[in-house]
């Protein structure tokens, strides 16, 4: 049906007036624009001219903006909506730029009546030298002679969204923003009765209205997006992989805008408010030759409070979305709430009673509306966990990360409600935020006591007074039990430390089962938030504070040993560029390490991600290999052991709020004397294509070791190419080998990762020299990572010219042989053998 009234839209768009001819891309005072003539821009996606969009008698002409190349009239913007020209004026209208750097259509000529100006909404600066220019994007813009934008069409736009155009929500108060008003009708551009955008009132989240009625509410903004179009929102217009949207938050300190880009060699797409009141994306198929909607923002119990106070829209029921109660609510009318009426929403189970600070985390939830903002930019969950708890009246908080492309990146801040939650959902897929909803706590039993011991006999009185005081011991007993801590005696980090005494005396907190199955809804499905070969990581809240649960499962050969080593290492290690480990449970077959919650996921799961790698600009890539760098540089040197990771990998770097990455995953780390250079191992365990030579060959690790998989690291980074891709490589037998024969080429600009924006050329350079120095095939050619981080850090013109990597193969005729000598490991992957040619 939407396809249908969207056809039957633009169907209905006749032109009246035909060009006869076209202009250039430009109008110069003295030179205006007829009906009859375009202006078509460089590029030739767009024209401007005159436009009847019906048959209607008297005819009436529009100044408008259309697509050029496209068979249907496509107008994306309006000058005169409400002021419409009718074919009974004395003389043809005309467009002039006038001296005063205004755009006018006039009766006749530039001295006739003016019908619309641009002089009531910009400020006039006297130039004759002055252009208007229409621009390939769809703008039209009005220079000065040195090239100052004195007006454009993109800052006041009618009922279409372009790429590149900003979607504004300003701080003065009384400022509405821009907001996208439809047309009256199909064949009618003026102002229509729907409308959509924010205001000052309403902050990173906007509405759909009919007229002042809110129709829907987004989800508040949470910063710079990706979205990427199914197979089967784009069956029959175009290939999955042509479509990406990147969306963009800027934040300048008077306004906040919205802009979105698209992936190279997208179709013409664009966002729509259509006169019937829905929000559109759509693009154009050439297949078909009509606009196809990708994307329609309209669901039944989506509708603004449909779902009633503390109600939710829970998306992810399909195929039919419905009304549900938060948890520990019911419906407030349960005869109507089973009849599919919901406006009455839910109450309590159970009255809050006083300022008790029992939360529960709801994953994946649109954020309610009429949230109070708090914090400046930097709070942590913590900060806001005692913001709710200061305020009795706070029912849940949400705190939340906003990239976007403002000063330092991104920001944090906590949303609090104080009042009824209102218009809130559960979102499909990973969309959405972490919502706290605080319940109810336990009812204090003082005022039963306070009731009774006035009646009590004086004897009684002191047996009662005995008895409390030996619960109220109990309790600290058990409290204190609740949050002991572990001492890790006698555990040494590993069983080939060749001499070393076992580390001694570490406390570590240690969290029981219960709490962590509480935390994880009993390990909920919904709470997961990744898995590998040793087990799952579930998403939690634990002490007000979210936290990542790795779950060991009872088949992993990650087991007792590696979980102690883990734990130990990483309780000994503190850096920015490590990731912290806040606690660790083993209880019966239990194994489970907590650590802090990076929301940003692995490096792996955004690099190679067609969506989400569009996130990693050069500055943020730069950023994450000189982080990863100080963070190797700190176990080799700094630290206050010699540390080997021995899985350095995109797999085990986490990213950040801030996308800045930890080192993760010490269950396979060794520690040596500051006395030796390296160590042997007849259990070799990694990553194919990470692992050393000699390594992978000899079970020989060192620090040098981890300098090469850091090496593959960084080519991975700067390429975009995964270690083993043979379809990237040309052909050659590793991304290692196929960099070197670039570098030795002088083609390392083809190395680059095409999907980078904004791009140093001379770090690229710097990188790929540095990488090819890294995984060289003899170790004492390799620097050192205090070396790497000095040249990442200050560059160098004298670096060394990088022997060619070696060739690594793997031969599966000689297996048994080789398992004869290596142990391999489950978790990470099964060695044959790897040669050096």
């Amino acid at each position: 049906m939407e396809s249908k009234a969207i056809l039957c839209c633009t169907v209905a768009l006749i032109v009246l007036f035909l060009p006869l001819s076209a202009s250039d891309d430009r109008l110069v005072p003295g030179k205006p624009l007829s009906p009859g003539t375009t202006i078509v821009s460089e590029g030739g996606m767009f024209a401007l001219g005159f436009f009847n969009p019906s048959n209607s008698t008297p005819a009436k002409l529009y100044l408008g903006i259309w697509y050029n190349n496209i068979s249907e009239l496509t107008v994306v913007w309006v000058a005169n909506r409400e002021t419409p020209i009718s074919n009974n004026t004395s003389s043809a209208p005309m467009l002039s730029l006038t001296n005063t750097s205004n755009l006018i259509i006039s009766e006749g000529n530039s001295d006739g009546r003016v019908l619309w100006t641009t002089a009531n909404i910009t400020t006039t600066i006297g130039s004759s030298s002055s252009t208007a220019v229409l621009l390939n994007t769809g703008n039209l813009v009005i220079r000065s002679a040195n090239g100052t934008t004195l007006w454009q069409s993109f800052d006041h736009p009618t009922d279409t969204v372009l790429p590149s155009m900003k979607s504004r929500i300003k701080y003065r108060p009384g400022d509405t923003g821009d907001r996208l008003v439809s047309w009256k009708g199909p064949g009618d551009p003026s102002p229509g009765r729907f409308s959509f955008g924010g205001g000052p009132d309403t902050p990173l989240q906007a509405f759909l209205r009919d007229g002042e009625s809110l129709m829907i509410r987004s989800n508040p903004w949470t910063g710079n997006q990706v979205f990427s179009f199914s197979k089967e929102q784009l069956v029959g217009a175009i290939n999955v992989s042509d479509l990406i949207m990147y969306m963009a938050i800027i934040d300048n300190g008077d306004e906040i805008y919205v802009t979105y880009s698209l992936s190279d060699g997208a179709p013409p797409t664009r966002i729509v408010l259509t006169y019937s009141g829905q929000y559109l994306i759509q693009i154009w198929s050439s297949m078909s030759s009509i606009w196809v909607a990708v994307s329609i923002w309209s669901a039944e119990c989506n509708r603004y409070g449909y779902c009633g106070p503390y109600g939710y829209c829970d998306e992810t029921v399909v195929p039919t979305p419905t009304c549900k109660c938060l948890d520990g609510f019911e419906p407030a009318n349960k005869e109507e709430w089973t009849s599919g009426r919901f406006l009455a929403g839910c109450r309590r189970k159970e009255l809050l009673h006083g300022c008790g600070s029992r939360y529960l985390a709801m994953l994946g939830m649109k954020s309610p509306d009429k949230f109070a903002l708090v914090g400046g930019g930097r709070s942590t969950s913590d900060e806001c966990l005692e913001e709710c708890n200061r305020n009795c009246s706070c029912e849940g908080y949400v705190h939340r990360n906003v990239s976007s492309s403002m000063s330092g990146g991104a920001a944090t801040m906590c949303l609090l409600w104080a009042g009824d939650l209102i218009d809130t959902g559960k979102l499909r897929e990973n969309g959405g935020e972490t919502l706290y909803l605080r319940l109810a706590g336990k009812r204090r039993k003082g005022n039963a006591i306070r009731i009774m011991l006035p009646v009590l006999s004086s004897s009684f009185l002191v047996l009662v007074c005995i008895s409390l005081a030996w619960l109220k011991c109990k309790g600290k007993n058990k409290n204190w039990r609740k949050h002991k801590n572990i001492r890790l005696d006698g555990l040494s980090t590993s069983e080939e430390h060749g001499g070393e005494g076992p580390l001694h005396d570490q406390d570590f907190p240690f969290v029981r089962l219960e709490e962590i199955v509480l935390a994880t809804h009993s390990f909920s499905e919904a709470c997961k938030i990744g898995h590998g070969g040793f087990g799952k990581v579930y998403k939690g809240l634990l002490g007000g504070q979210e936290v990542a649960i790795k779950r060991l499962s009872r088949d992993s050969q990650q087991g007792t040993t590696e979980f102690r080593n883990e734990v130990i290492l990483i309780a000994k290690l503190q850096h920015r560029n490590l990731v912290r480990l806040l606690g660790c449970c083993d209880e019966g077959d239990e194994k489970l390490l907590i650590y802090e919650y990076l929301p940003n996921k692995s490096l792996d799961a955004t690099l190679f991600n067609d969506t989400r790698k569009l996130l990693l600009d050069w500055a943020t890539r730069f950023s994450i290999i000189k982080g990863v760098a100080r963070g190797l540089l700190y176990l080799h040197e700094d630290s206050r052991f010699t540390i080997i990771h021995r899985d350095l990998k995109a797999g085990n770097i986490l990213l950040d709020a801030y996308m800045k990455p930890k080192i993760a995953d010490f269950g396979m780390a060794r520690i040596i004397g500051d006395n030796q250079q390296n160590a042997n191992t007849q259990r070799v365990v990694g990553t194919y294509g990470y692992m050393a030579p000699e390594y992978a060959m000899e079970g020989v690790f060192s620090t040098k070791s981890d300098v090469y998989s850091f090496g593959i690291l960084l080519l991975e980074v700067v390429t975009g190419i995964r270690r083993n891709s043979n379809c990237e490589t040309m052909g050659f037998s590793s991304l290692a080998v196929y960099s070197w024969n670039m570098w030795s080429e002088q083609k390392t600009e083809e190395l680059q990762d095409s999907t980078i924006i904004d791009t140093s050329p001379d770090e690229v350079l710097l990188c790929i020299h540095v990488a090819l120095l890294c995984v060289q095939d003899n170790p004492e050619d390799r620097p050192l990572m205090s070396s790497v981080v000095f040249v990442l850090e200050n560059g160098s013109s004298t670096l060394t010219s990088p022997n060619r990597p070696a060739y690594i193969s793997r031969r599966s005729t000689e297996v048994d042989q080789i398992r004869q000598n290596i142990q391999t490991s489950v978790s990470t992957f099964t060695l044959t053998e790897i040669e050096g040619r």
